[in-house]
C-alpha cells in the first residue's frame, strides 16, 4: 500500500484500521473528564473539597493520556509493517573525475588560483570515495584527454591530477565523450547475475565551450547511456587571465553548465571559494556514494511506540507521587 506524503508504506495495510481506537479512546477521555466534573459540582465548599482529595496537574494527566496514544499509534504503525526508500551505501561504482585544465584555470579570484585549489579539492573526493569504487581521470583542454583508466588505484588518479599543466583552449563536449569511454573500460560483470556498477561524471570546469562538439551534445549522449553529470561551475564573474599580454575575462558560464546537468538527469553546483567547492565535492560524494532502497523501518517504529510508553509511564507515576509543597 502507498500512501502519500511523508508518511511510509506498509506490508499489512489492513492492520491501521486499529488506529480507528484512536478517536474512540480520545472521545471517552473527553466524556469521563466531563463527568468527573459533573460529580465536582456537587461539593459547594471547595476549601473542604480541597483537604479531602489532593488536586491534581491537569497537564500532567493531559499528558500522559497523549503519550500513551502516541505510544498506540506507533506500535500499530509498526505492527502493520511499514517500509520506506532509504539511502542505502552503494557496493560498486565508477566515477570519472573531469578536471579542466585551459589556460583559464590560472585566474586568482580563487586564492591562491583556480587550478590549485581545484587541484587539492579534486584529490580530497577521490580520498573520500569508498575504497572499492573504481576512479577514472579525464583532462579538460582542447584535446581532453583520459589521464588513467577507472582503477581502484587511488595512488595513480591522485599522481595524474598533480602532474597535470595548463593548457589551451576549452573542448567540453569533448571531455563528456572521452569521460564515456572510460566508463566503458570499468570492470565488466564477473557474473551472468550480476548487473554493471553504475557509473557518474563528475565534470569541473570555469570556462565556455570553445572547441569541438557543444556541451548539450555530449550531454545527451550521456543520458543515452544512463550516466548522470554532475556538473560545477568553479569561480567568479570578476576572474581573468593575462595571455599574451592581453588581459582576458574569465567569467563561469553557469547557464551553460546548468543545462549540461539538466540533460544528463544529473546536478549542477556553483562555487565561488574554496570552502564552496569542498562542501560541493562532499555533496556530490553523498550523491554518487548512495542509492534508494527499500527497507523495512518497523525497528524504528516500534523503538518510537516504547520510547512514548515509557515516557507516559513516568508521567502517570508523577501523578501518582506526592510532590512537596
Amino acid at each position: 500500500m502507498s500512501l502519500p506524503g511523508w508518511f511510509p508504506d506498509f506490508s499489512e495495510p489492513m492492520r491501521l484500521l486499529w488506529l480507528l481506537a484512536v478517536p474512540v479512546l480520545v472521545l471517552l477521555y473527553v466524556w469521563a473528564r466531563r463527568q468527573r466534573n459533573k460529580r465536582g459540582i456537587r461539593f459547594t465548599n471547595t476549601g473542604m473539597l480541597g483537604a479531602v482529595v489532593r488536586q491534581q496537574s491537569q497537564w500532567r494527566r493531559h499528558l500522559t493520556v497523549l503519550l500513551s496514544l502516541l505510544s498506540l499509534i506507533a506500535l500499530t504503525a509498526a505492527w502493520a509493517k511499514p517500509y520506506a526508500q532509504v539511502e542505502v551505501p552503494r557496493e560498486r561504482a565508477t566515477i570519472v573525475v573531469v578536471l579542466d585544465i585551459s589556460q583559464s584555470m590560472q585566474a586568482t579570484d580563487v586564492r591562491p588560483d583556480r587550478m590549485t585549489v581545484a587541484k587539492n579539492q579534486a584529490i580530497d573526493f577521490v580520498k573520500s570515495l569508498p575504497p572499492q569504487y573504481n576512479v577514472a581521470l579525464v583532462t579538460l583542454s582542447g584535446a581532453p584527454a583520459m589521464v588513467a583508466r577507472p582503477t581502484t588505484d587511488r595512488s595513480a588518479i591522485i599522481r595524474g591530477i598533480e602532474t597535470r599543466n595548463l593548457q589551451d583552449s576549452t573542448a567540453i563536449g569533448e571531455s563528456i565523450v572521452v569521460g564515456l569511454q572510460a566508463l566503458d573500460q570499468a570492470p565488466k560483470p564477473k557474473g551472468a547475475d550480476e548487473e554493471a556498477a553504475p557509473g557518474a561524471i563528475v565534470l569541473l570546469t570555469d570556462g565556455e565551450n570553445t572547441n569541438g562538439r557543444p556541451g548539450d551534445q555530449g550531454a545527451a549522449l550521456a543520458k543515452a547511456a544512463g550516466v548522470k553529470i554532475y556538473a560545477i561551475g568553479f569561480g567568479t564573474e570578476n576572474g581573468y587571465v593575462d595571455l599574451d599580454g592581453k588581459r582576458e575575462p574569465a567569467p563561469v558560464n553557469h547557464d551553460q553548465l546548468r543545462r549540461i546537468a539538466e540533460i544528463s538527469e544529473g546536478e549542477y553546483f556553483r562555487a565561488a571559494t574554496n570552502d564552496q567547492l569542498k562542501k560541493v565535492y562532499a555533496d556530490i560524494g553523498s550523491s554518487v556514494g548512495y542509492e534508494l532502497a527499500h527497507r523495512e523501518t518497523t525497528a524504528a517504529w516500534a523503538g518510537w511506540g516504547l520510547g512514548f510508553g515509557v515516557l507516559a509511564a513516568l508521567a502517570a507515576i508523577s501523578l501518582a507521587a506526592r510532590w512537596p509543597s
